[in-house]
C-alpha cells in the first residue's frame, strides 16, 4: 500500500475533505505535527506522497518558528528529486519557499468563499472541477511563481492561486479541502482579527460555508482525485 504523510503545522489544519481522495487511490495517510519531537528526523523523501497543510504563521517567520527552516531543508531535497508533493496554503508557500521564491505577505487579507479564475493549460488544467466553484480562502501571504512552474488558478487580489510544476508537484494556495469538517467553525472563533482583517464576519463566513461547503468539498476531491489518476499514470510509464 502506498505511504501518504500529512504534515500539520497547527492542530486545526488537517487533511479534511482530501482524505477520501487520497484513501480511495490507495494511499495509508500517516500524520505527523511539527511539534511532534519526532519531526526533525523524519526523512521527507521516505513518503510516496508528502502533503503539507495550512498554518496561521508565515513561511519567513523562522526565528518564531524555527522548525520552518529545517522543513524547507529536507522539502528541498524532496522536491529536487521530483518526488510526489501537495501543498494547500501555508504548504504552498512551503513549495515556492523551497524551490527558491520570495514569500511574502499580500496587498490584503483574503478570507471567504470565491471561485478562482483557472489558467488555459497545454493538456488540460489539473483544476478544471473547481470552475465556476467557490472554495475557501483564508490567507494572507503569496510567492513569486517559482521558475519552470506553471500558474493554474488566480483571483484578483493573489496572482498566484496555485500551480504546478511537473506532474508531480501540486501548490493550492486555497481551502478546497474545507466546507464540511467542523474544524471551520473552529478557525472562526480562534482567529477573529483575521475574518476582520478578511473584510467579513463571523456570521457571513458561516452563512458562506452552510451554502458553498459541500460543493466546494466534492470539487476539492474531484480535483484531487483527477490530480492522483495523473500521478498514476506517469508513474506506471515511467515504471
Amino acid at each position: 500500500m502506498k505511504r501518504a504523510l500529512v504534515i500539520r503545522h497547527v492542530p486545526r489544519e488537517g487533511v479534511a475533505g482530501f482524505r477520501k481522495p487520497l484513501e480511495d487511490a490507495g494511499y495509508r495517510l500517516d500524520q505527523i505535527d511539527v511539534g511532534d519531537e519526532r519531526f526533525a528526523d523524519v526523512d521527507l523523501n521516505a513518503p510516496d506522497l508528502l502533503v503539507m497543510m495550512g498554518g496561521p504563521m508565515g513561511v519567513y517567520e523562522t526565528d518564531a518558528h524555527p522548525w520552518i527552516r529545517c522543513q524547507l531543508r529536507r522539502l528541498r531535497r524532496r522536491l529536487e528529486a521530483r518526488l510526489p508533493t501537495l501543498g494547500a496554503c501555508l504548504g504552498a508557500q512551503m513549495i515556492a519557499a523551497a524551490l527558491g521564491e520570495r514569500v511574502f505577505a499580500g496587498p490584503r487579507k483574503e478570507v471567504g468563499f470565491a471561485p478562482v479564475t483557472l489558467a488555459p493549460t497545454a493538456g488540460g488544467n489539473p483544476l478544471a472541477a473547481l470552475d465556476g466553484v467557490p472554495v475557501l480562502h483564508w490567507h494572507g501571504d503569496s510567492f513569486d511563481l517559482p521558475a519552470g512552474a506553471e500558474r493554474l488558478a488566480s483571483t484578483a487580489v493573489y496572482q498566484n492561486q496555485a500551480f504546478r510544476l511537473g506532474p508531480t508537484i501540486l501548490a493550492l494556495q486555497f481551502h478546497a479541502e474545507m466546507g464540511l469538517d467542523p474544524v471551520f467553525h473552529d478557525w472562526v472563533e480562534a482567529w477573529p482579527t483575521v475574518v476582520e482583517e478578511g473584510g467579513t464576519t463571523a456570521e457571513a463566513l458561516t452563512t458562506a460555508h452552510g451554502r458553498h461547503g459541500q460543493a466546494a468539498v466534492a470539487a476539492g476531491r474531484a480535483m484531487i482525485a483527477g490530480w492522483l489518476a495523473g500521478l498514476a499514470l506517469e508513474q506506471r510509464a515511467a515504471a
